[in-house]
């Protein structure tokens, strides 16, 4: 091997080392991005009671009784990619197929979680609340984390930075917009912050 390909190897590793899954580049081919860094609050409107804003290259609420940005478009099968980076005490998720864009709740949606510390912890970071429960325990609290998420007619999947946590077939909803969520702790105790870097969609 030449001496600039082991090189050139060598810095893929300590990039890998360094930088983890999240912080690798997506190929944008195909897909719509929703959130860019500090752009995108223009693709949702936001409902409920929540901060959010554009903050150093990311879309960020910590702050309120708990609140969402709901897209202003509806998706049927699709795959999701969302990088965020939460709190140990944070309660969010990415809330796919929402049935009413004003009320936006796990009963009519369903609700990719984020929550590291939820009492039931068979939901937490990872599952689906009420549908499917983590597969394979992980925390996301005080990093920068990866989603993949696919829905394709009633399979529903959820990858978490590079490992699968939730795989299921459920067909209560068909259809509906994507939500991102700020929530309040137990007791309404104040949510931990919630950042979005990047979230992309792309329909299948």
């Amino acid at each position: 091997m030449k001496r600039s390909s082991v090189i050139t190897a060598g810095l893929l590793v300590v990039a890998f080392g360094v930088f983890g899954c999240s912080y690798m580049p997506w190929s944008d081919s195909g897909w719509t991005t929703l959130i860019d860094g500090s752009s995108g609050l223009g693709n949702f409107n936001p409902i409920g009671d929540a901060n959010w804003r554009a903050e150093n290259g990311a879309i960020v609420a910590d702050k309120g009784k708990g609140g969402y940005l709901v897209s202003k478009n509806s998706y049927k099968d699709f795959q999701i990619r969302a990088e965020f980076w939460a709190d140990t005490t944070t309660n969010s998720g990415v809330f796919i197929r929402c049935t009413d864009p004003h009320k936006v709740t796990a009963t009519n949606a369903y609700e990719v979680n984020i929550y590291d510390q939820r009492p039931d912890p068979s939901f937490g970071t990872g599952g689906i609340v009420n549908v499917a429960k983590v597969s394979t325990v992980l925390k996301a609290g005080g990093k920068w984390n990866t989603y993949e998420i696919t829905a394709k007619g009633s399979q529903l999947t959820v990858v978490l930075n590079g490992v699968q946590t939730a795989n299921v077939q459920d067909s209560k909803f068909a259809e509906g917009r994507v939500a991102l969520q700020y929530g309040l702790g137990p007791k309404d105790a104040p949510g931990g912050v919630i950042k979005w870097r990047k979230v992309q969609i792309r329909s299948l």
